[in-house]
């Protein structure tokens, strides 16, 4: 890894010691939660690009990115036409908080997602107890056991897992785990450096029957064309969103045309 990613990486790991006393309590709250929404169904929108529109208060590339109320930006998000909503919930170099995702998760009625540096099944018992209906797996930052460990225990508490990865290698891991929902990211993590054609050169080599993600980078109708053009089911959107501030900024990316992937051999997985 190495840089900001390392940093954040062994930030979360302490911050899972924390929640270690609280175990049994955050099990219980998880099985007791209300079912989740269908994340990757509301992905799969026939012949349309699906938009995820993600509330952060800040990023390291970006900055301060809005001190707004994650409750009206979501709700304007919905008004716009978004799919889903994302909400990062890293604090120390996001400016995140679970409650945010609570109170979000709480006011719209579309899937609400955790984005964040999973690296402990605390995490996930901790997503599901907070109302998230999907989870956020980094593969980078995994190795294949706990991936797929992880994996499987978001689908035991019925919630989808959006995989991220950033190169060939990485989609590779992802699809042998079983990933049903592929994310991915046009940032590099470690450089922190955006290209958008990331995602569009390997959509290709995602099958037909996941639903494929394309994160970071989107800033216009143009760029949603363009991964429509190339298969990808959806675009996960966050800083052009919370610099724009509307809900016409949703609306002006939602609509476009996609096309379909082949179906090729491959591990198959539930989208949940």
């Amino acid at each position: 890894m190495g840089g900001v990613l390392e940093r954040i990486v062994e930030a979360r790991r302490a911050d899972v010691e924390a929640l270690r006393p609280g175990r049994s309590a955050l099990r219980r709250w998880a099985e007791e939660a209300e079912p989740a929404r269908p994340f990757g169904a509301a992905l799969d929108r026939w012949g349309e690009v699906a938009v995820i529109a993600e509330f952060k208060r800040r990023s390291p590339s970006a900055g301060v990115l809005s001190a707004g109320d994650p409750v009206a930006v979501a709700r304007g998000y919905v008004e716009g036409g978004a799919a889903a909503l994302s909400v990062l919930t890293e604090e120390a170099h996001f400016g995140g908080r679970l409650a945010d995702l609570a109170a979000v998760r709480a006011a719209v009625d579309v899937p609400v997602l955790r984005k964040d540096f999973v690296v402990d099944e605390l995490q996930v018992w901790e997503a599901r107890a907070a109302g998230a209906d999907a989870l956020l797996l980094i593969v980078r930052i995994l190795d294949d056991d706990l991936l797929q460990g992880l994996l499987d225990l978001s689908r035991e508490l019925q919630m989808a897992v959006l995989v991220e990865v950033h190169d060939e290698a990485e989609l590779e891991r992802a699809l042998k785990a079983g990933a049903g929902i592929v994310g991915i990211n046009n940032r590099d993590l470690v450089t922190m450096r955006t290209d958008a054609m990331v995602a569009i050169a390997l959509a290709a080599r995602v099958p037909g029957d996941r639903v494929a993600v394309s994160e970071s980078g989107i800033a216009s109708a143009e760029d949603v064309q363009r991964a429509g053009a190339a298969g990808l089911d959806a675009v996960l959107v966050g800083e052009h969103l919370m610099r724009a501030g509307t809900p016409e900024a949703v609306r002006a990316l939602c609509g476009h045309a996609k096309r379909p992937r082949a179906v090729m051999p491959s591990w198959r997985a539930s989208a949940c």
